[in-house]
């Protein structure tokens, strides 16, 4: 990924609230792959990566796969999911994963760890459950003392260093979506990742990038809207989606 980064930025300090990263990569791919919420469900991230190598094996040149977030929470395998995003996948295939509300959530638990925590009743305890942590336990042993002793810090640190913004050619992902009524540079960190679409007016964007995200659960995929929406809301429907893009066509991959 060394010369793909065309710049990684951070916000001025005149918005303080802009805090993470947002990254923009010169559009040299020949195929980028984004991959909706996948929420602990690892087993139909696998199935959704296997399909995606085979079909990026017929490309020559490298390959994006873009995750938009929401790691953990609802499945089973919140800690399998992260363990398999820190691993590298095959020679001409890059990876960039984007953070959302969810994983944020997770890094406020770790920094906050209380048994009241709105976290815990979003998915937070079937995430703790993947790392052998139970709340039934937590009168005996404290929350704090059994996330640290857990979770991995290899995974609080994987969460903490993601961005929430990144573009690539006329392409911009995010995990929840944007506010269209101000350029891509003005955007918030809380927008891009709790929004969502009906908040807004479509009809007021102006701009000229295509806005890819998940966040907000929906049965059918839409490629020709000005927003792109991912989320199959997988731990329900067993269904994990990626966007195709190529040169001139987009479809879509599932892991069924």
């Amino acid at each position: 990924m060394k010369n793909w980064v065309k710049s990684i930025f951070r916000m001025r300090k005149s918005a303080p609230a802009l805090k993470r990263d947002r990254l923009v990569l010169d559009p040299d791919f020949s195929c980028i792959y984004a991959i909706g919420d996948i929420h602990g469900c690892q087993d139909e991230l696998q199935k959704l990566e296997n399909k995606i190598m085979v079909d990026g094996r017929e490309l020559s040149g490298p390959k994006l796969v873009v995750m938009l977030g929401d790691y953990v929470d609802r499945g089973p395998s919140s800690a399998s999911v992260i363990e398999h995003l820190l691993k590298p996948l095959p020679a001409d295939f890059c990876r960039i994963c984007l953070l959302g509300n969810h994983d944020q959530m997770f890094l406020d638990f770790w920094n906050s760890p209380s048994p009241a925590g709105q976290w815990l009743g979003l998915g937070g305890d079937e995430t703790l459950a993947s790392y052998g942590i139970y709340l039934d336990d937590a009168k005996r042993h404290p929350l704090a003392s059994q996330a640290r002793a857990m979770i991995p810090q290899e995974h609080v640190d994987f969460l903490e260093a993601l961005p929430v913004m990144l573009r690539v050619g006329s392409y911009c992902f995010v995990h929840a979506g944007i506010d269209p009524a101000l350029a891509i540079d003005n955007q918030v960190d809380d927008v891009l990742l709790t929004s969502r679409p009906y908040q807004f007016d479509w009809n007021a964007y102006g701009g000229d990038m295509t806005i890819v995200h998940g966040h907000t659960p929906i049965k059918e995929i839409d490629v020709t809207a000005r927003h792109i929406n991912l989320d199959l809301k997988v731990y329900e429907s067993g269904r994990l989606a990626a966007l195709r893009i190529l040169p001139n066509r987009l479809d879509v991959l599932f892991s069924d």
